[in-house]
């Protein structure tokens, strides 16, 4: 019976590609490495262990699952230096050929052996005041040290050797939640900062090296006096002076991390040169600040080595106050799906499978309606994988009894049932889901972290500026069910924006020359640029510019700042002046736009004609628009995003709609609840070579009557097969204009695959 389930598994996978490119399989998973041990941690192998494991393998893949997402650790497979015991993984990859499951490995090397300190003193992690951390298992030791990392590396690569071998294999992930330091809470040390170990050291004055080339230029950007490359430091504490050396310090973590990231993937690469290679963030970067002392990421940065990148998905992790919003969920799935873009896919590395448990909080129960909104809605937004966390519920640790999909006794649930029926749905329409991808955007929103350096070290103030900034303008647009993307200040530099008409670029207040050069060449060449206030006031130095907009930017914008004036807690009211510009046309006159921090009035430039559109309650302007080249740039006197968010503001939310008038946008489909975010129906549409998939998600309580007007290039019939329940139906489309009516229940979902 083995033998033959084996040669089925067998010619299951034989057929499977393992040249790169888009993947020929989309694993839906649930995390499990034998036995109930939590990950990282590895269950001790007993006589008992093989048929217990197969037993629950088994159970998985009834279930519906077409993979197991196990993971291998540093500390249980190296206890030797040299010497590695790959025994766990060698069993799990065997029974789950046996059983017909694929297998996915997380690596985790944040728990380290204990020989590693004794090994390499000098590469334990250092805070900023000295003080070296010696590990509990984790956090393990700094790879900046060259020794650490090529044990680090090996590992990896011995265990590439291990899993390739099995015919049954699929892909890696190689960093779980990146981090300088992982699982570690120094609360003993203030604004703890991580590296400063010998190793972090040497490894920046060799970046300020290749940045700056000779001693002189460093000493002329830091406002220092070194003599020899020894004497360079990074920053400490912050001064008066220039903070050119806090940016640069921060640049360089988060080159590092990326960098860091490649070494991994090109040493899998060594052991295993085919299968998928991903890894995953905890929660969008757009949520985290430079400032984050563990160091913070750059997703759109950490998935250039990848395959693909991914996220952690847990919004019900802990306390009931702290559940996600529905912006939340698909802030942090749209910002990922974006940080992807040019890879056509993202993964969800982990998804909550059960209530979220930390020491003494616990969220409330995730039911199967949470599972459907949350898987639908990462696959609607272009998820090529989707690995439940976790199979069993944690069996230590302050998450004790947290985050399982069945009970700790082995019994299932509720929500495990309805998990694998969306698991089956998405195994049997395989091809449907990977050929398909979200339909282009042609509105872009700019991360840019370097607007959260302005004032360095020192600054503390408005954390959430610019991130509540940014998701100001995406949630008007999600609400409206209007395709958006971020996009990263590279895209500007790189003048990469050939897919947008409209570029919203909020909390502009520091920005690099090059981004400036790509704003201007844009709008040159036809496109719609609004920017927020005071946008370019400083450069990448630090240094501020001599004319607001900086950076050249106000020949762009046509004018330049006249004052500025701080209200941090006072309503800032913009009042609407001309209602014949497309940006203010549903608007009246003498309507109040509200902004945030700043109220800023600007001056025209001789000689340049603008439209006043707004003005600040003493008159003078606030939001202009100009024409420059062949498209248009507005520049906003204020924060108009960051006023938006938490609670949004109607009148701001009509101004970011026209918009898309403004820029000359055509929306590929709309829908009867565009807006309507009391009784939220999420519409996402996808492409394919055959035509489309159309997602409808009703986020509400309440059942709801939904109609969609699709744009198609053909009239006609179109062939429409509900994906979730196998049914079919015919509808004609007229004036190239696909009508599509349905009622859909509370918490449902539908899914429409859509051929022409």
């Amino acid at each position: 019976m083995v033998l033959a389930a084996t040669l089925v598994a067998t010619a299951l996978y034989a057929g499977s590609p393992k040249d790169m490119g888009m993947p020929d399989f989309f694993p839906f998973s649930v995390w499990y490495s034998g036995g109930t041990a939590r990950a990282p941690m590895l269950s001790e192998i007993t006589p008992q262990s093989e048929e217990e494991w197969r037993r629950d393998l088994m159970q998985i893949k009834e279930l519906g699952f077409n993979t197991v997402r196990t993971w291998v650790e540093w500390a249980k497979c190296e206890p030797e230096r040299g010497r590695y015991n790959f025994e766990n993984l060698h069993l799990l990859m065997k029974l789950a050929e046996e059983v017909g499951l694929r297998v996915f490995i997380q690596m985790y090397v944040d728990s380290a052996p204990d020989w590693v300190a004794e090994a390499f003193p000098h590469g334990l992690f250092e805070t900023q005041s000295g003080i070296k951390v010696y590990p509990q298992s984790a956090p393990g030791a700094c790879t900046d040290n060259a020794d650490v990392e090529e044990a680090v590396l090996n590992f990896y690569t011995e265990t590439a050797k291990v899993a390739s071998s099995y015919p049954n294999f699929f892909g890696w992930d190689l960093w779980s939640e990146p981090h300088i330091i992982n699982w570690a809470h120094l609360d003993y040390v203030p604004n703890v900062q991580f590296c400063f170990c010998p190793g972090t050291r040497a490894r920046f004055r060799s970046w300020l090296r290749d940045r700056y080339g000779e001693l002189d230029e460093l000493n002329r950007a830091w406002y220092r006096n070194f003599t020899s490359w020894e004497q360079v430091d990074p920053p400490r504490f912050s001064t008066i002076l220039s903070y050119t050396d806090f940016i640069d310090w921060k640049t360089f973590i988060y080159e590092k991390l990326v960098e860091d990231m490649r070494a991994r993937y090109e040493a899998i690469r060594r052991g295993d040169p085919h299968n998928l290679i991903t890894a995953h963030a905890v929660g969008a970067s757009l949520f985290q600040s430079p400032h984050v002392g563990a160091g913070a990421t750059d997703d759109f940065m950490m998935a250039e080595p990848l395959d693909f990148y991914g996220v952690s998905l847990y919004p019900k992790h802990n306390h009931p106050e702290r559940h996600w919003s529905v912006t939340t969920l698909r802030t942090v799935m749209d910002f990922t799906r974006s940080a992807n873009r040019e890879k056509g896919g993202w993964y969800v590395g982990e998804l909550q499978a059960g209530h979220g448990t930390i020491a003494l909080l616990i969220s409330d129960p995730v039911v199967p309606d949470d599972h459907r909104i949350w898987a639908w809605s990462a696959i609607a937004k272009g998820a090529k994988g989707v690995n439940i966390y976790a199979y069993y519920p944690m069996s230590s640790g302050y998450e004790a009894g947290g985050y399982g999909l069945i009970n700790l006794d082995g019994t299932l649930t509720e929500r495990a049932v309805h998990a694998g029926q969306i698991a089956s749905v998405v195994n049997e329409n395989q091809d449907l889901f990977l050929s398909s991808t979200p339909a282009k955007a042609e509105i872009g929103i700019v991360y840019n972290p370097l607007s959260q350096m302005v004032g360095g070290m020192q600054r503390r103030d408005y954390p959430g500026a610019h991130t509540n900034s940014l998701i100001g303008y995406f949630r008007t647009f999600a609400d409206y069910n209007v395709p958006v993307d971020f996009i990263h200040r590279h895209h500007l530099e790189k003048q990469d924006l050939s897919q947008y008409k409209l570029v919203i670029i909020p909390w502009p207040i520091m920005i690099t020359r090059e981004a400036a050069e790509g704003i201007r060449a844009f709008v040159e060449g036809g496109g719609y640029v609004l920017a927020e206030a005071r946008i370019g006031w400083n450069d990448d130095r630090g240094y501020a510019s001599e004319i607001i907009p900086g950076l050249g930017l106000h020949e762009v914008f046509g004018v330049r700042e006249h004052e500025v004036r701080l209200r941090e807690n006072a309503p800032i009211n913009i009042e609407v002046v001309n209602n014949l510009h497309p940006a203010t046309s549903n608007l009246e006159v003498g309507h109040m736009l509200s902004g945030s921090l700043y109220k800023k009035s600007v001056t025209p430039l001789e000689n340049r004609e603008i439209e006043i559109l707004a003005r600040l309650d003493d008159g003078n302007p606030a939001i202009v628009s100009t024409k420059f080249g062949q498209g248009e740039a507005m520049l906003v006197g204020t924060f108009l995003g960051m006023a938006n968010h938490p609670d949004p503001v109607p009148a701001n939310e009509q101004f970011f709609m026209n918009l898309i008038n403004w820029a000359g946008i055509e929306r590929p489909f709309t829908s009867s609840h565009d807006g309507n975010t009391e009784n939220y129906v999420e519409v996402r549409l996808q492409e394919n070579v055959n035509g489309y998939v159309l997602y409808l998600i009703n986020h509400s309580n309440s059942r709801e009557d939904v109609s969609v007007d699709l744009r198609t290039p053909r009239n006609g019939n179109h062939h429409i097969r509900d994906v979730i329940t196998g049914t079919e139906t015919r509808s004609r489309a007229r004036n190239n204009i696909l009508n599509l009516e349905t009622t859909i229940d509370a918490k449902q979902v539908k899914v429409w695959d859509i051929r022409f």
